[in-house]
């Protein structure tokens, strides 16, 4: 999914999540097995497609919804959802906008999401089920407890991958002070980088669905995932065949975008790092700078690591450089310079056990 629409759909999901006036709103209409139609924000273009109704501009409240959406026709809210302007309003969006809806709710909501920016929210009194049009594309809300299951699944799925993406990580600590890594070492650790952001974001979504609800699974995620954002960019600024922060943005970008097929295929993802296509190109030996293993060491400020990666240029070589020539780095000192050396060797002897 498209990084901006994932961004549209979480907000929409928040929206409407437990907790939320709105849903408890919405939770009234259901239970009165009553429809509504609820148009958010965009007003100035929202209101050349309005036709009759009234104006009310007051304050929003989850009864005054409620009570309101009893009325066959729309009701619309401010962009921060603390004012209902107007109520009873029929819509008229463009005819020839396309819809893959059949229910005359659903086919204006998705016309009017295409229209403006707006977000529309649909019950279906038939079907007893909200559903959320944003850009024309439509989000169905999910009973808590259906969203609950399928958060604890994708968390379980999330703990497999880190326990997996940990394993690869700790092997190519191992490689990586053996001067023994390989391109294949580099794409793995990529690859299952990658998967568990994946399942975070799938795990964050029904996150944003549960509201309130999602508290624990929330707690639970941030503590598996803790720490996989920073390495993911830290080894590709350590093996990019291009360097530097900003091509580290634009390979990671790029990995994101990528197809599920197209992550699992490792010449693929090592194009991505720059590496040119070759018949031995996994087995190819790579050397890592030392982004990340420097990190690992306690307060060593990101100025510090540059110039140390800038010095050295390889991790193989800053494990072997003496305390004397750390301290001829700029910004080290001979206090720095001994607790990298000590690092280096304590980092190097727990990845070797």
């Amino acid at each position: 999914m498209d990084v901006r629409v994932e961004g549209r759909v979480a907000e929409a999901l928040r929206r409407v999540a437990p907790g939320t006036e709105l849903r408890e709103a919405l939770d009234s209409v259901l239970s009165a097995n009553d429809g509504a139609l609820i148009v958010i924000g965009d007003i100035e273009r929202v209101e050349p497609l309005c036709d009759g109704g009234f104006r009310l501009d007051v304050a929003f409240s989850p009864q005054r919804l409620f009570e309101l959406a009893k009325m066959d026709g729309a009701i619309l809210l401010d962009e921060l959802c603390t004012t209902i302007l107007r109520a009873n309003v029929h819509l008229v969006p463009n005819a020839s906008l396309p819809t893959a809806e059949t229910g005359m709710r659903h086919r204006t909501a998705e016309r009017v999401s295409r229209q403006t920016s707006a977000l529309v929210v649909s019950v279906s009194q038939r079907r007893n089920v909200v559903s959320l049009y944003r850009a024309g594309r439509r989000i169905t809300v999910e009973d808590v407890t259906v969203v609950l299951a399928k958060a604890n699944q994708a968390l379980q799925t999330l703990q497999r991958y880190r326990i997996r993406l940990d394993e690869v990580m700790a092997r190519l600590t191992v490689l990586e002070f053996e001067d023994a890594a390989t391109v294949g070492d580099v794409v793995l650790a990529m690859q299952r980088s990658e998967l568990v952001q994946r399942v975070a974001r799938e795990v964050a979504r029904y996150v944003d669905q549960l509201g309130t609800e999602g508290r624990l699974v929330a707690m639970q995620a941030e503590e598996v995932t803790a720490n996989v954002t920073e390495d993911h960019t830290l080894i590709l600024r350590d093996y990019l065949v291009a360097t530097g922060p900003r091509q580290a943005t634009a390979a990671r970008a790029a990995l994101s975008e990528m197809t599920q097929e197209q992550i699992l295929d490792d010449l693929a993802v090592a194009g991505v790092l720059g590496y040119p296509p070759s018949a031995d190109l996994l087995e190819q030996p790579v050397r890592s700078r030392g982004h990340r293993v420097l990190r690992r060491i306690p307060s060593l400020p990101g100025v510090v690591i540059n110039r140390l990666v800038d010095r050295f240029a390889t991790l193989v070589a800053l494990s072997r450089a003496t305390e004397e020539q750390l301290d001829e780095v700029d910004g080290v000192g001979a206090r720095r310079a001994r607790t990298i050396a000590e690092g280096l060797r304590r980092l190097r002897g727990s990845a070797a056990v």
